[in-house]
């Protein structure tokens, strides 16, 4: 049994310490994936069971003014990281049919790992989409789905920084913050009330 325990070990530490990408190995939060799956695990016991049973003997907070803070700080975030993917790759010499991972050192390259580590980091602050749901008893926007997906990104961004921070693997980080932009204005707007709307 121990010989089993000790070679899956060794795999394990090989796969983290020999085949990731080194540029990003010392990052924060990137030396395992457990402490993401950890955040993401609470994040999803919080909004699903602490939360509401924290709000449940409380009035829902009013947060116009917070939420349309937090959603233009998202826009400013996503939009930021957008004008990085183009001008890292996806605007500036990136093949749209297959751009493979510059793993140098080089600018351009260390740019767009960068710009990956910081799209990770942004799966982080979206957990608050769902913080001011609860807060504001909102629990019908709080489904499975979409804490599920809340819950996954981190985990499944935290895998391509680690191991191809750039390349085709950034594409989805490209589209999805352009995305994100769009929606974070919607949801700046719809915060503002009903004289913006209109």
């Amino acid at each position: 049994m121990d010989y089993y325990i000790n070679t899956i070990y060794a795999g394990w530490r090989d796969l983290m310490d020999n085949k990731s990408d080194p540029r990003t190995r010392d990052w924060p939060l990137m030396s395992s994936p457990f402490p993401t799956i950890a955040i993401s695990l609470s994040y999803a016991y919080f909004v699903k069971v602490l939360g509401p049973k924290l709000m449940e003997n409380r009035k829902p907070f009013e947060l116009r003014k917070v939420l349309i803070v937090y959603n233009f700080s998202q826009v400013l975030f996503s939009a930021w990281l957008f004008y990085e993917s183009c001008i890292g790759g996806w605007l500036n010499g990136y093949n749209i049919r297959c751009e493979p991972v510059d793993y140098s050192d080089s600018p351009s390259a260390l740019r767009v790992a960068r710009g990956c580590w910081w799209y990770y980091i942004s799966k982080f602050t979206e957990f608050f989409d769902t913080f001011f749901f609860v807060m504001r008893k909102r629990y019908d926007q709080v489904s499975t789905l979409h804490v599920i997906h809340h819950g996954i990104m981190p985990c499944s961004v935290w895998w391509g920084v680690k191991f191809t921070p750039g390349g085709h693997s950034s594409f989805f980080g490209f589209l999805n913050t352009f995305v994100h932009i769009i929606m974070y204005t919607y949801y700046m707007l719809a915060a503002m009330g009903p004289k913006v709307q209109k």
